[in-house]
């Protein structure tokens, strides 16, 4: 085996490139930002990993992803997931990541929604900092030796695709604004969701869904795009959503909101004790339902406990709104977070595209149709390893020589483009849908797309963005077909129009590119995973 290629520097990248690095395999990171900068930071909440000294089991685990999913996720790939989730957690602690520990010196874990135990293991308010933070000192060691380098400031372009095999990608050099193609063994994509689709999110802009749009124009298949998850406990701030951990509700936060004066805690109404801990798209779909302002109450609990646990909540609420969350409860909405759609893969984190491989957010296989907290996590750990066990597997293969087209130039507002198209996103992909307001979804992108295909663009000004709209366009249509398509409520698509679930739906939705078309069907027999 040559070189492996590796497009994104979070967790999921980190997690490819380190396994590789262990089984000699050198990997080159292509990355705008370094990994400190990556959306993998944001993760607050923890990892989750059994506990069987209070009668847990990966059993369980499983039993609980599969449900909070809503049953179309494959069996075998989330037994692999979950059985192997305690030794990645011991595993992130021999390279240095501190995670808390409670009175007795074991682990501490906390309850996150849709979970029969308290299982997400977690390092302070900082979880995924710190295991980035540990993650890429455990790279450094490698680039030592020459198994990893890292190249910043550069951006995807494309893969270099011929005959159905992936033989590295096109990459934008951002110091000498040129298209460089850079060859390899294999290309594993870790470039997380697709946030700057709609504007607005918890998450980093910087995850545009550009990668998965330009590589389903390449004939790669996406999956189960229809499904994005609007986390119930975020807070306005100008410039984004900022998430209010469901750590909070973990450690005992109580949803409610006012009525003649008095507090309504719905949840605990409507779900009994534990109702502040349902599946996100429940509470979600509850808070959308309701009406009101809802509020989350975590005062009660104590200054010490919430310095201790919930810090970074403190800061966040304090910061961006002057709310003292130990004297006040924090007013609520739901936003977009997480999307569980993305690059269609099988077992092995491959797609349909040999050579070619997806991990982490912008790969779609563990999450079904809703992600419970603390797996996120976990599946962006877990799937790089997956994908570098399998690259191990393959011989090396000279690789080929691809040209690359040139480029006309004229000044085009493409910003202006990809505003309208998150207003759009927002407008027509809420979290409850109809066919009316879905149609109108996909006129808009038509419009869109048929603006796009019209334009040259001129490489000096912002050149990213100028090649990456098509891309991005592309895929915001997909989604809506998904959604189109889907004529049923199932996890975190909820249709008005059809508000109960459908067996006839019981299953992945699978689209792909070909020629202009796009093809959807619906995976019942599970060919991308079991």
């Amino acid at each position: 085996m040559g070189k492996v290629l590796i497009i994104g520097a979070g967790v999921s990248g980190l997690s490819a490139a380190i396994s590789l690095a262990e089984r000699g395999i050198k990997s080159v990171i292509i990355s705008p930002f370094p990994s400190e900068r990556a959306q993998s930071v944001m993760a607050a909440g923890g990892i989750n990993a059994i506990n069987t000294k209070v009668g847990d089991s990966t059993k369980q685990h499983v039993e609980d992803t599969l449900s909070g999913g809503c049953d179309i996720a494959g069996r075998e790939a989330i037994e692999g997931l979950c059985s192997s989730a305690p030794e990645i957690v011991r595993q992130l602690e021999c390279i240095g990541m501190v995670f808390t520990r409670d009175e007795e010196g074991e682990l501490a874990r906390r309850a996150f929604g849709g979970q029969t135990y308290k299982r997400t293991c977690y390092s302070g308010a900082l979880t995924g900092k710190h295991m980035v933070s540990a993650m890429v000192m455990k790279c450094r060691q490698f680039e030592a030796s020459g198994l990893i380098e890292r190249l910043l400031w550069t951006d995807f372009h494309s893969c270099l695709i011929k005959d159905g095999k992936a033989y590295g990608a096109l990459i934008f050099n951002e110091a000498t604004r040129e298209l460089v193609p850079m060859y390899a063994d294999a290309v594993i994509m870790a470039t997380g969701g697709q946030n700057a689709m709609f504007g607005k999110t918890t998450g980093s802009t910087t995850c545009d869904g550009y990668a998965a749009g330009r590589l389903f124009m390449q004939g790669v298949s996406l999956k189960n795009l229809e499904f994005i998850q609007y986390h119930p406990t975020t807070i306005e701030t100008y410039h984004k959503r900022m998430l209010v951990s469901e750590a909070a509700r973990g450690e005992g936060g109580r949803l409610f909101y006012e009525k003649d004066g008095k507090r309504v805690y719905f949840m605990e109404d409507k779900f009994g004790p534990n109702g502040n801990l349902m599946p996100r798209d429940i509470v979600s779909k509850s808070m959308y339902e309701l009406g009101e302002q809802v509020f989350l109450d975590v005062s009660f609990l104590g200054r010490k406990l919430i310095d201790e646990r919930l810090a970074e909540v403190r800061d966040i609420c304090k910061k961006y709104r002057g709310i003292d969350i130990t004297k006040e409860p924090i007013p609520v909405e739901p936003s977009v977070h997480f999307f569980m759609g993305g690059i269609a893969v099988n077992n092995n984190h491959e797609t349909n595209i040999k050579g070619l491989y997806a991990v982490g957010e912008c790969a779609s296989i563990y999450h079904g149709a809703n992600r419970l907290g603390g797996n996120s996590l976990l599946a962006a750990f877990y799937g790089g390893q997956v994908a570098a066990r399998s690259i191990s597997h393959f011989a090396s293969e000279e690789t080929e020589k691809l040209r690359k087209a040139g480029e006309t130039k004229s000044k085009f507002p493409v910003m202006y483009i990809r505003d309208m198209l998150a207003e759009d996103m927002n407008k027509y992909l809420g979290i409850a849908r109809t066919e009316k307001e879905l149609l109108k979804g996909r006129e808009a992108l038509d419009f869109y797309l048929d603006a796009a295909s019209k334009l040259n663009y001129d490489r000096n000004v912002l050149p990213y963005f100028n090649y990456s709209l098509q891309g991005i366009l592309v895929l915001a249509k997909a989604v809506l077909i998904s959604a189109i398509s889907r004529k049923e409520t199932r996890g975190a698509h909820f249709r008005t129009d059809y508000p109960e679930r459908d067996d006839n739906y019981a299953a992945a939705s699978i689209i792909s590119f070909n020629d202009g078309a796009y093809d959807l069907h619906y995976d019942f027999e599970k060919k991308f995973e079991k």
